[in-house]
């Protein structure tokens, strides 16, 4: 239960933000190039993923496959968060970490996140692939 209630915050603060790059923009009068409908393409994948890692793994409930999957839908969620702010700083020229913490502390979380989300995808898929060891 705790762990939808902290989904529906994060999403919540990340539509927040949205709203208020779009208010604060002078791009508004632009189209969007091939290369941002393309990244924007990638969200829905990215979303389908996460929701069915966290399906998969709270129906493992645990054990080794569940943990790894676990892993897995943390690294997907990371991902999806870094992408949906990657695209709000293409489209809007709004970005959220280097207004919120500054232009050196948010270079260093966003390379941080990115760290994360391939330091969690890499070890859910060695819990996996060990744990399918027989």
């Amino acid at each position: 239960m705790k762990k939808k209630y902290f989904a529906i915050v994060i999403v919540s603060l990340l539509f927040c933000q949205v709203f208020y790059a779009k208010q604060n923009t002078g791009h508004n009068d632009h189209t969007l190039q091939a290369e941002q409908i393309f990244g924007l393409l990638e969200m829905p994948f990215l979303a389908i993923a996460l929701v069915f890692s966290l399906l998969t793994a709270t129906r493992l409930k645990g054990g080794k496959f569940g943990s790894g999957m676990i892993l897995l839908a943390w690294g997907f969620a990371v991902m999806a968060l870094g992408h949906l702010h990657m695209q709000i700083a293409q489209i809007f020229d709004y970005n959220i970490f280097n207004n919120l913490f500054g232009k050196t502390i948010g270079n260093y979380i966003w390379f941080i996140a990115l760290i994360l989300t391939w330091g969690l995808s890499a070890l859910g898929f060695y819990k996996i692939y060990k744990a399918s060891k027989i």
